[in-house]
């Protein structure tokens, strides 16, 4: 596939210049264009279903932010259960305010949304843990991603399943600005520095929008770009049994991600790729 940004939406076309920067809301922008949990709560169910024969119920949610995901997830099915765990309380808050206008009342009382850290926090045993949107390249020594991976799997069921989702590429190493059209408004997906000596790597979400306003560094992310087999390494250390590679294919037409991803052994040498990682504990 030859996209490199880290947006898992397919563009579209704008329309009309219907937003503007001083009308728009920073969440509910990146809800539009960065994730896709209707998508992603499908995944997790096929990928578990194949791996241990059964339909998860319950999800934990690491770096939940808005918690989009969690929402989504009590939403597909009566029996789901979700909890989830950030330490920013504006962007939690933002999200209870959003999911409470999606929720029904008793979706709202399956969903269990608390302030905490990751690397700590306990809850009740769950089939599935996700962190997703990279959050947890946040860890920038082996030993801390290491920590965070052995918690998460002592929060799981025996059985339990943990998702993770990276990118890569060799676009992902450089230092460039790269942009993708939205109904209303244009995402850029911007790398201000990459350290190849510390794999440390700094990137800015911007918006722009049709008559020329921007929200500029709407989020920034300090981080280590964790390759594939240094996660798949960590996960191993951290005690999971197996781990599984899932790579996106391509559409051949458009020469993008088709938004399809399939177990693999072998990926490809692009500019740019998404995939996700699912670890059996």
């Amino acid at each position: 596939m030859a996209t490199a940004k880290p947006a898992k939406r397919r563009g579209t076309k704008s329309a009309k210049g219907w937003r503007t920067a001083a009308t728009s809301d920073r969440h509910e922008l990146y809800e539009s264009s960065v994730q896709s949990p209707d998508e992603e709560s499908a995944f997790i169910d096929r990928v578990f279903r194949s791996i241990r024969g059964r339909t998860p119920v319950t999800l934990r949610e690491d770096f939940c932010g808005t918690h989009f995901l969690s929402g989504t997830w009590v939403k597909r099915r009566a029996a789901n259960r979700a909890i989830g765990f950030d330490l920013h309380r504006p962007t939690v808050a933002w999200g209870q305010s959003r999911r409470a206008t999606e929720l029904t009342a008793a979706q709202r009382k399956r969903l269990d949304i608390r302030i905490g850290d990751v690397c700590t926090a306990r809850s009740q045993p769950v089939d599935v843990i996700a962190a997703f949107n990279f959050s947890y390249f946040l860890f920038k020594k082996r030993e801390q991603l290491v920590a965070y991976f052995k918690h998460a799997r002592s929060q799981l069921k025996r059985d339990g399943v943990m998702f993770l989702d990276c990118y890569g590429g060799h676009g992902s190493f450089s230092e460039q600005t790269e942009e993708r059209d939205f109904d209303g408004f244009t995402y850029q997906w911007h790398t201000e520095r990459y350290d190849p000596v510390s794999g440390d790597v700094l990137n800015h979400i911007h918006f722009v929008f049709p008559d020329g306003t921007k929200v500029r560094k709407a989020f920034t992310y300090d981080w280590r770009l964790w390759t594939i087999p240094e996660i798949r390494e960590c996960l191993d250390e951290a005690g999971f049994r197996r781990t599984h590679v899932y790579w996106e294919g391509t559409d051949h037409a458009s020469g993008e991600g088709d938004g399809i991803f399939r177990r693999t052994t072998v990926g490809e040498a692009c500019a740019g790729w998404i995939a996700y990682i699912a670890a059996e504990k």
